[in-house]
Parts: C-alpha cells; sequence; structure tokens
C-alpha cells in the first residue's frame, strides 16, 4: 500500500469491528486512528439512519487546522485517508 498522493499523511483500512486490516503509518497512530474512527462512524451511520431508515453513509469529511480525515465505509470496511489540507 502506497502513499503516494500529494499531501497524504497515511491510508487505514479497517474491518466493519475497527480492527486495522493495512496501514501505511504507525501501529500506535493506527490503533488510535481506527478505534476512534470507527465509533465516530458508527455514530455518524446511525443519525444519519435516524433521520431517514432509508439513508446510509457514504463518505465523511473532518477538516482541522492540521489534517483532514476521510472515511469511506462499506459493509465491511472502512477506508481512512489522513492528508495534510494545505498541500
Amino acid at each position: 500500500m502506497q502513499k503516494s498522493q500529494k499531501g497524504v499523511q497515511g491510508i487505514i483500512v479497517v474491518n466493519s469491528e475497527g480492527i486495522p486490516i493495512k496501514s501505511t503509518i504507525d501501529n500506535s497512530t493506527t490503533i488510535q486512528y481506527a478505534g476512534l474512527m470507527h465509533s465516530f462512524i458508527m455514530k455518524a451511520r446511525s443519525t444519519v439512519r435516524d433521520i431517514d431508515p432509508q439513508n446510509d453513509l457514504t463518505f465523511l469529511r473532518i477538516r482541522s487546522k492540521k489534517n483532514e480525515i476521510m472515511v469511506a465505509p462499506d459493509k465491511d470496511y472502512f477506508l481512512i485517508v489522513i492528508q495534510n489540507p494545505t498541500e
């Protein structure tokens, strides 16, 4: 797995239980992001379904001063990309 796109700091693939499968960043950071983003995505998905039971979360983007986290959840996996928003 490569992170050759400009500004990308890391890529993590997480299974549906929040366990990291693949990552381009160090283990402790991977575990931190995987755990926190998994619970955040589950809450966001639940919120979307509470608003409209026919709907589902397809993409989530969080931008802060330091970085941008993009998550593409699927049935079995989540793809998490961390990037520098200024690059």
